[in-house]
């Protein structure tokens, strides 16, 4: 304090550097609310990124070995395609249809869904691989006309695409049916969707 001021003068020297000094630290706290905010939301993050790979790895974990049991179900399809005409071979053949059946049950049972869509379904590149072109007079054009090989998919996603013939265009035949989406377990049947009954006579 020089000689010359004042006891105020004095004061509001000290009260303009406690004022500065009190809006310095507000922005310091500010700013460090701010980091702590940003670093508890990088950490809900990181945590649910984790929660979601965890996930993704325990529902595709069978992916690999459900792409090499293809190969099994594609060959109990062939199999099973070839005409039989002796008696003691269709014994054997009602084995093979058990098999297939149990093989596909396990796939159901595992999210492992067949891809097979009907003649005249419209071609779809996310689950359908375009094996040839072929003008048609049954479908039109952009339907699939043949199925060569079925696809699958796991959990919705897709492990092999079915491999189809395609209508060409210039085909005359029906134009191509949408596919049906996939049914929804959870929605209500049509029978619960009535309403009530009216029980009076």
């Amino acid at each position: 304090m020089s000689d010359d001021q004042t006891p105020a003068e004095d004061f509001n020297d000290i009260a303009d550097a406690a004022a500065e000094e009190i809006i310095a630290l507000k922005a310091e706290i500010q700013a460090l609310k701010d980091q702590v905010l940003r670093v508890a939301a990088d950490a809900e993050n990181t945590k649910r990124r984790a929660e979601r790979e965890a996930n993704d790895a325990r529902a595709y974990a069978i992916q690999k070995f459900g792409r090499d049991l293809l190969a099994v179900a594609d060959t109990l399809d062939r199999a099973l395609a070839a005409p039989v005409d002796d008696p003691a071979v269709k014994n054997f053949v009602v084995g093979m249809e058990m098999t297939q059946k149990s093989l596909i049950s396990a796939f159901e049972n595992n999210g492992l869904k067949k891809i097979d869509p009907p003649k005249g379904e419209k071609f779809d590149p996310h689950q359908h691989q375009a094996m040839m072109e072929q003008p048609s007079t049954e479908v039109g054009a952009g339907a699939v006309i043949q199925v060569l090989q079925p696809g699958y998919e796991l959990l919705g996603r897709l492990i092999r695409p079915a491999m189809v013939v395609v209508a060409a265009k210039g085909s005359t035949g029906e134009p191509a049916i949408e596919p049906h989406p996939a049914a929804n377990p959870y929605a209500p049947h049509d029978e619960d969707a009535g309403g009530s009954v009216d029980t009076k006579a």
